[in-house]
């Protein structure tokens, strides 16, 4: 494992069903300097290896949390793991918790198309009101907030969408990599 590398937690907890989210975990599979960490693979019993999990984030540069927005929150296994992993007095509370400084990155999709996502819609508010509990986690973890990357309406989407979406999280998650990979040099020199 790098001294750096790219943290992609990866909670779908029915990912045969998934049009989107399978995909873009094996495009995160397929980077080199990234770690795709398949919650509900590992962990189907929610027995979660706290240890084991702290060493992974402790290593990263970045934490991706991919995952569906359902009941406009995270999957049970992505709480689960971040009540268990993301303690106080490691992750936050400490004059140097470990969090402090690393990325978090939220690439997520929603059933819902975007006209659901606005006054008058199905949702009746803006999705971005319901990154609230994302943000307030990474700030009180000291982490820098990175904008998210979300499919709507993924379920529905056609393939070319599929496809551009994909890409563009490729290009992006290839791109921190590079960045993780040369401060990880730097600070070896």
């Amino acid at each position: 494992m790098n001294a750096q590398h790219i943290l992609v937690l990866y909670a779908h907890p029915a990912p045969h069903r998934s049009p989107v989210n399978r995909r873009l975990a094996d495009a995160a599979r397929a980077t080199p300097g990234v770690v795709v960490q398949d919650l509900y693979d590992s962990y189907p019993d929610f027995d979660i290896d706290a240890e084991h999990e702290r060493a992974l984030v402790r290593d990263a540069s970045l934490l991706v949390f991919l995952h569906p927005i359902r009941w406009y929150g995270m999957p049970s296994l992505m709480k689960e793991w971040m009540d268990v992993v993301m303690v106080p007095g490691w992750a936050y509370g400490t004059p140097d918790p470990v969090l402090r400084g690393k990325g978090y990155w939220l690439v997520a999709t929603t059933g819902s198309g975007p006209e659901a996502y606005q006054p008058g819609g199905l949702h009746g508010r803006p999705f971005a009101d319901f990154l609230a509990p994302f943000e307030q986690t990474a700030a009180l973890c000291g982490m820098d907030w990175i904008a998210p990357l979300t499919m709507h309406g993924a379920a529905s989407a056609g393939e070319a969408a599929v496809e551009a979406h994909i890409a563009e999280f490729r290009r992006r998650l290839q791109a921190y990599a590079a960045r993780s990979a040369l401060s990880s040099t730097q600070a070896q020199e």
